[in-house]
Parts: C-alpha cells; sequence; structure tokens
C-alpha cells in the first residue's frame, strides 16, 4: 500500500472511528462515574468496624478483582436473561464496566482514607464531630488529592477496557474499527490507528490528572 492508498483509507475510516471513539469515551466516564457511586461506599464499608459490612464488601472486591471483564460482561449480557433480567448492550456494557471499577475504585480510595492520619480523626471528634462529618468535611478532601492518580489509571485502564465490549455489539472504537477492516480487508494500518486513538485519549487523561493533582495541592497548601 502507498501513501496516497493509505491516506485514502483513513479518510475514508477516520469519521466511522472518530464516532466509536466518541462512544468509548462515553463509556469510560460513565463507567468512571458508576465506578464512584459504587466504590466510595464499598471503601468506607471496608474500614468500618462491622464484620456485617466488611466481609460482603471484601467479598465483593475480591470477586470483581479476581475474575476477567470479559467474563463479567458475558454474564451480565448472555447470562441474567436466563433468570429473566435483561439488558440493553449498551446498559450491560456500562454496568459490567462500573461494576468492576468500582471495585478497583474501592481499594483505591480505602487506601487513600487509610493514609489520613489518626490525628485527624482524634482531633474532629474532640470537637464534637460524628463519623460521617469527619469522613465528609475533614477525611474525604485529604483522601480525594491521595487517591487522585490511582483514580486516573482506573479512568486510563477503563479506556482501554471498554474495547471488551465490542463483543456484544456495542460500536465503540475497537468494533467501528472492525467494520471498516470488513469492507477495506486492511487490518493493519486501521487497528494501527485505533491503538493510536486510544493512546491520544489516554494522554489527553493524563494531562487531566496532571492538572487535577496541581490543584488539588495547591489548594491544600
Amino acid at each position: 500500500m502507498d501513501f496516497a492508498e493509505l491516506q485514502g483509507l483513513l479518510q475514508l475510516a477516520a469519521p466511522i472511528m472518530l464516532k466509536g471513539a466518541g462512544y468509548t469515551l462515553l463509556f469510560a466516564v460513565a463507567s468512571m462515574l458508576g465506578g464512584l457511586l459504587l466504590g466510595f461506599p464499598l471503601a468506607v464499608a471496608r474500614i468500618l468496624p462491622s464484620p456485617l459490612l466488611q466481609r460482603p464488601a471484601a467479598v465483593y472486591v475480591s470477586l470483581m478483582r479476581g475474575t476477567p471483564l470479559l467474563v463479567q460482561v458475558f454474564v451480565i449480557y448472555y447470562g441474567l436473561p436466563s433468570i429473566g433480567i435483561e439488558f440493553t448492550p449498551t446498559t450491560a456494557g456500562v454496568l459490567a464496566l462500573s461494576l468492576n471499577a468500582g471495585a478497583y475504585l474501592s481499594e483505591s480510595l480505602r487506601g487513600a482514607i487509610l493514609g489520613v492520619s489518626k490525628g485527624q480523626w482524634a482531633a474532629s471528634h474532640s470537637l464534637g464531630l460524628t463519623y460521617a462529618q469527619t469522613l465528609y468535611y475533614i477525611v474525604a478532601p485529604q483522601a480525594l488529592r491521595i487517591a487522585v492518580p490511582s483514580m486516573s489509571n482506573t479512568l486510563i485502564s477503563l479506556i482501554k477496557d471498554t474495547s471488551l465490549v465490542s463483543v456484544i455489539t456495542v460500536t465503540e472504537l475497537m468494533l467501528a474499527t472492525k467494520e471498516v477492516i470488513a469492507t477495506s480487508f486492511r487490518p493493519l494500518p486501521l487497528y494501527l490507528a485505533a491503538a493510536a486513538v486510544y493512546w491520544c485519549l489516554s494522554l489527553c487523561f493524563e494531562a487531566l490528572q496532571r492538572r487535577a493533582e496541581r490543584k488539588l495541592n495547591q489548594a491544600h497548601q
């Protein structure tokens, strides 16, 4: 393939792949938000002294981290309909990614919360703050600053993991690329182009991570 053919191929594929990249971005952000909504309660449950909360949370985290994301996608999309629970491909994809991300984010948040010195808790209790107030007003803002790097790593991983939802016919970047390959029969340049798009998305989020860290550090000073 000469340069002119390559240029023509990429021009033809660009609209389809960019549309798929948009879906990839939406999936990643939606799953990150869903993971945070799940991860924070899980992190709190893991540090509470009650075994009734600790053990189920620990089992959930272990299960989601110990099984492949692809298997989780299949269970949600293909397995649950057998017991009467059915989701659209988009909903199933976001749900699977959110449930998986929640387990990893909970560990990041738990480590960040435990990273706040115990003196902060003691000082807050001496001022009459409840456990929930201490967690919300004192500990959580500091824990967020500590957790930003690992949370952004999870988001970058989510961008790449969205490629797995192509197996349930969700038209994100990977499936869009496959559709173009099916009509052009030029896999190598198109897969390399898809890799470049994933890389660019990751670089953008790395830049956002650095900016968020600077902002949080300035606010903490």
